[in-house]
């Protein structure tokens, strides 16, 4: 698990360099496609990042790339929604075709028990993940 994590983190930094990202603007790119729109407050919650500066000059990084927009919410123009621009996640996703293509095929050989056992492992790591982060975060 240990070397999987190493080349996942290095997989990032790779396709976050070619899209002319940092890993950290990347992955608000991508739990902004996951997770949908959001408040920059939220997003900034999600990604364990201050509010105020911090998120603001990385919503502005990402709005000068293309990577997202700022809009008013319908509801209440006081607050702003962040959203990707579909445009740009195709063409920073292109990045991630070799490993879906090289996992594609890996996976393809599973029997439907083995793929099971991947997809419960995978759906069990990002549920107790975010407490997990938590939990360092509050370390001394």
């Amino acid at each position: 698990m240990q070397r999987n994590t190493m080349w996942t983190v290095l997989l990032h930094s790779t396709t976050a360099s070619k899209a002319g990202m940092n890993v950290t603007d990347a992955q608000c790119v991508n739990l902004l496609v996951l997770d949908g729109p959001m408040t920059p407050g939220r997003l900034a919650q999600a990604m364990g990042i201050t509010t105020g500066g911090a998120i603001t000059a990385v919503i502005d990084r990402l709005e000068n790339a293309g990577y997202v927009k700022r809009t008013r919410d319908p509801d209440d123009r006081r607050r702003v929604i962040v959203e990707p621009v579909p445009e740009a996640v195709e063409r920073f996703a292109r990045y991630f075709e070799p490993i879906a293509r090289a996992s594609g095929e890996k996976f393809a050989t599973f029997s439907d028990d083995q793929l099971r056992v991947l997809l419960d492992f995978a759906h069990t790591t990002s549920d107790v993940m975010p407490g997990v982060i938590r939990e360092i975060q509050e370390l001394p």
